[in-house]
């Protein structure tokens, strides 16, 4: 009798148990949102229209530095005394850091003495000489003895002068790596040195708009934060290499303001004026979904989305000339891309 009693307790339990399992699931798919893709999704579109582009194109990129170089010291020894900070403006030769010279200036003094002590003893060799009353072989060495002590001192007063550390060009110091009582050594960076009184300004452009650059041509170019102050570039180097996006280097080199404005690291444009006046497929870059290399738009046909291949032919600003891949009257999706998909139903909202 018990047997039966725990055997139907048991099937109860159990019962209970799946009874309870089986309304949390139900009160689980309840709560989780359940996405319908055939829900139609709500997007901002427009309809091609070929337009003129403008006759101005703009290539973005960035100054860097006519010269820029780290200063080490050519021989070791502690630093004495610092004479710049970062921020410092310096001029060609003018002292930076003063290395220390004791030991040096020592040694120069002892082949100072040793010199005086052999020109005496060249002159006296020579008198005697004369007179056949020492061999000629002493002259001979004290000749030679003095010419060794001679470049030892020569060698001694390069070693000094190295021991002062100074500016190779114009510029301003733009880091400090040391500081006074450190050790110097060949190779260790000390201060690095910015050239801006120059400056190397690099755009990327395209392969089909490399013709439009000319070696020592003069275009006009601006930075960013600047753009009121018109600057001047001519082309130095054309890259003979393309990069990831299938564009070249083009480099110019300008002269900065006179109050040196115009920072390494700053971003500009440089302007070229297009003879072109012919129509052209225009949309706003914001419609561009995909990558670089393979970029993409969703076309709208029937009702539905379908994810269409382009090619660019340029940038303008905010828009794109589109060379291939659109034709007037398609309808593209320019915004409303959350939750989109290829083959999405859409709403439209054209513009």
């Amino acid at each position: 009798m018990k047997k039966t009693i725990y055997i139907i307790a048991a099937i109860a339990i159990i019962a209970i148990v799946v009874i309870r399992l089986k309304g949390n699931k139900e009160t689980t798919q309840n709560r989780v949102f359940q996405y319908d893709k055939e829900q139609a999704i709500g997007v901002q579109t427009l309809t091609i229209k070929p337009e003129g582009a403008s006759n101005i194109t703009f290539y973005a990129g960035t100054f860097e530095p006519n010269k820029e170089t780290r200063i080490s010291a050519d021989i070791q020894g502690k630093i004495n005394s610092l004479m710049v900070d970062a921020g410092s403006m310096v001029k060609t030769g003018q002292a930076l850091i003063q290395l220390d010279n004791s030991l040096l200036k020592l040694q120069l003094q002892t082949v100072e003495i040793q010199i005086e002590g052999l020109e005496a003893d060249v002159k006296r060799y020579t008198v005697l000489a004369k007179a056949d009353a020492i061999q000629g072989v002493q002259l001979e060495k004290s000749i030679l003895g003095l010419k060794s002590a001679q470049v030892q001192k020569a060698t001694l007063l390069e070693q000094i002068s190295k021991t002062t550390i100074v500016a190779p060009f114009n510029g301003i110091v733009t880091a400090k790596l040391t500081e006074v009582g450190a050790y110097a050594a060949p190779g260790v960076p000390l201060l690095q040195i910015t050239d801006i009184s120059q400056l190397k300004f690099t755009a990327n452009v395209p392969e089909n708009e490399l013709n439009q650059f000319k070696m020592n041509q003069l275009y006009a170019l601006s930075a960013d934060v600047y753009s009121e102050t018109p600057l001047t570039g001519k082309v130095t180097m054309t890259g003979s290499k393309s990069n990831m996006g299938n564009s070249y280097p083009v480099q110019f080199t300008i002269s900065n303001t006179a109050d040196l404005k115009i920072k390494s690291g700053m971003f500009g444009k440089v302007k070229m004026k297009s003879s072109g006046s012919e129509n052209h497929i225009i949309i706003p870059a914001s419609a561009i979904v995909g990558s670089n290399i393979q970029p993409q738009v969703y076309l709208v046909k029937n009702g539905k989305t379908v994810l269409q291949n382009i090619t660019l032919a340029n940038r303008l600003q905010n828009k794109v000339i589109v060379s291939a891949g659109l034709v007037a009257g398609d309808i593209i999706v320019t915004n409303g891309f959350v939750n989109l998909f290829d083959g999405a139903n859409v709403a439209l909202n054209s513009k």
